[in-house]
């Protein structure tokens, strides 16, 4: 079963960023994402929150865009972004599976 939320640390993880990064993203794209909180005010990131926050990273980070930039690519055409991220990450687990066997022999 997988979880329903994430904390903002373990969702800087997944992205491999830092907690402030995630935390000044989600302040950038208030459209795009809406954690929920928890009655402490700890924000809780969805499975649909770290997709996005996926693409983003992809199109800022990768792709060298501005946040606007960013913005305006994922309110027009998302499903393209959606596309890219997931042939990368599934790149990338094909390398460090690679990596892995490479190290077996």
């Amino acid at each position: 079963m997988e979880k329903l939320f994430w904390t903002i640390g373990e969702t800087a993880r997944i992205l491999g960023g830092s907690v402030s990064l995630v935390r000044f993203w989600t302040n950038s794209f208030p459209e795009l994402l809406k954690p929920s909180r928890t009655g402490r005010g700890n924000r809780q990131y969805t499975a649909a929150d770290i997709e996005t926050l996926k693409q983003i990273h992809f199109l800022v980070k990768e792709k060298g865009m501005s946040l606007d930039g960013a913005r305006q690519q994922l309110l027009n055409g998302r499903s393209k972004v959606s596309k890219r991220v997931k042939a990368l990450e599934s790149l990338r687990e094909i390398r460090s599976q690679l990596m892995e066997i490479k190290k077996g022999l």
